[in-house]
């Protein structure tokens, strides 16, 4: 007796799955049909950005290869079109390989104002943005007025700011060749006596603070 309750109650339950598959069997299709189209377009996607990358990679290497072995107008010209249509991070660095063959070629100037585009992008790293004004100042101490290389490293020259040894160096530069001796042994000074200036850095000051000083 009990195995025909068992069997009337397994057909409730086959009557009932049945109708449920028959008001939403098609959803429950839809729905997988989506979560499979969902999985083969991520997969896709990421097949081909993967090797976007891969290809921007290999253009940039190209590039760079061309700088190393002496063709500047190559280089300077496989940068451009990585600026003009690359990948925001690529594009960056290959600014600033455009910047650095301007100054390979005695450009300093058109250099300096290269850098100073990069840190002006709101849109980039900030640390590569302060790289870039360092790089700047670096490249105008030979034509700019001190003050105004001062001017321009303050914000980086703060006690608490990463960058403010390289800042604070390039400023002393600055002032010694405009014949500030006072100033550039001032700055130098900081350098030296910071322990938290890198090693080396701290060494060229004291050389520079010898030289100044004889």
């Amino acid at each position: 007796m009990a195995d025909i309750f068992d069997e009337v109650e397994e057909d409730v339950r086959r009557d009932r799955a049945l109708e449920l598959w028959k008001k939403y069997g098609n959803y429950v299709v839809g729905a997988a049909v989506l979560v499979v189209a969902a999985t083969a377009g991520f997969t896709g996607w990421r097949d081909w950005d993967r090797r976007q990358a891969e290809a921007e990679t290999a253009r940039f290497l190209a590039a760079t290869q061309l700088a190393v072995q002496g063709d500047s107008s190559g280089a300077a010209s496989a940068f451009a079109a990585i600026v003009r249509d690359g990948r925001a991070g690529y594009a960056l660095l290959a600014r600033f390989h455009e910047a650095a063959l301007k100054a390979k070629s005695d450009d300093a100037a058109g250099a300096a104002a290269m850098y100073r585009a990069i840190a002006a992008a709101n849109a980039a790293d900030l640390d590569m943005r302060n790289v870039a004004r360092l790089l700047a100042a670096l490249h105008s101490v030979e034509t700019s007025d001190a003050a105004a290389i001062e001017r321009e490293l303050a914000p980086l020259a703060g006690s608490d700011h990463p960058w403010r040894h390289l800042a604070l160096e390039i400023t002393a530069i600055a002032a010694a060749r405009a014949g500030d001796v006072a100033k550039a042994r001032e700055l130098y000074t900081k350098i030296a006596d910071d322990p938290a200036a890198p090693s080396g850095l701290r060494a060229r000051a004291a050389e520079m603070i010898a030289a100044l000083s004889g």
